[in-house]
């Protein structure tokens, strides 16, 4: 291991233990801070004693390269990290990135479902599978997934230990190893309920600790792997599969609570958002979605919209 790989690995380490990053985040942040430092070895330089002009000229190769803006942001907040860290440990005594500002990301809304939509993909679930078992499984999780909001990472996560009890809430391990409690509904409980009936006539699957078991090394069914799920059922109930991802069922989840009237500050909860600032881009795809029915059923923008030649 070289210079780079051991600091890189001392700052994930710490980043683990410190503030408790969930394993896709420090997945991310090796896959970066290796790309910038093959990128600086490549040029006669080292990750620990980069310089402002460095890190500039690697973000300007990035954005040539075609990186999405996105992907450039948080290669950035990578670096800055680091040498926050390397600056904390001695490494060096200053962070070379602190004054940088990133390419920021592009605000677009998140894509969403009706609830029709929702309705068919909940219908179709329990149709999709090679035996019972598997069809309640597959009910279990989008029925879930839809009445909590959970990420797909918490959800498949979940341990079987929570489920127990026909709870009336789930307490769920989000972001960071915080915890929160988000209720279930009748129809939820009901698809847990006969999920766990089966799931607890397989020995193997009964003796697992996890709600979603699985053969994998990770012992639960995985994110890919319910991600090919539900574009299976999504073919299933008639939907593109190309507009239904368990991310998009979770933008359903606080859209269609917004749309009913539920207080944002309660969906920030039930989401995990740390910031509210992050809930409330679905104002936005609630204002888009009313200002689209106005200007499809109002008099007044159907008749902005007529050919003015018609009498």
């Amino acid at each position: 291991m070289n210079d780079a790989a051991r600091s890189i690995a001392t700052f994930l380490e710490a980043q683990a233990a410190e503030t408790g990053a969930a394993r896709n985040t420090l997945l991310a942040y090796g896959r970066d801070l290796k790309d910038f430092a093959d990128w600086i070895a490549r040029r006669g330089g080292t990750l620990r004693d980069a310089t402002q002009a460095d890190i500039e000229s690697y973000l300007i190769a990035c954005e040539a390269a075609g990186l999405a803006r996105a992907t450039r942001a948080r290669r950035l907040s990578a670096i800055r990290q680091f040498h926050r860290f390397a600056v904390e440990e001695g490494w060096r005594a200053d962070n070379p990135a602190i004054r940088l500002k990133g390419p920021g990301r592009a605000h677009r809304l998140p894509g969403t479902l009706s609830v029709a939509e929702v309705e068919r993909l909940l219908a179709a679930a329990p149709q999709v599978g090679r035996g019972a078992p598997e069809r309640a499984r597959n009910a279990a999780l989008v029925a879930l997934l839809y009445a909590t909001g959970m990420r797909v990472s918490e959800l498949v996560e979940l341990p079987v230990a929570a489920a127990r009890g026909a709870p009336e809430m789930l307490l769920v391990r989000g972001k960071g190893g915080k915890e929160r409690l988000v209720p279930l509904s009748g129809p939820a409980r009901a698809a847990l309920g006969e999920w766990l009936r089966l799931r607890d006539t397989d020995h193997a699957r009964a003796a697992s600790p996890h709600l979603f078991p699985s053969g994998g090394k990770a012992g639960h069914l995985t994110r890919h792997r319910f991600h090919g799920l539900i574009k299976e059922i999504a073919v299933v109930a008639g939907i593109d599969p190309a507009r239904v991802t368990p991310h998009r069922l979770r933008h359903a989840f606080a859209t269609h609570l917004l749309a009913n009237g539920a207080d944002l500050r309660v969906i920030q909860m039930l989401l995990g958002h740390a910031d509210l600032a992050t809930t409330e881009i679905y104002t936005h795809v609630l204002d888009a979605r009313l200002r689209a029915l106005v200007e499809a059923h109002h008099p007044l923008a159907r008749a902005h919209r007529k050919d003015p030649a018609e009498p």
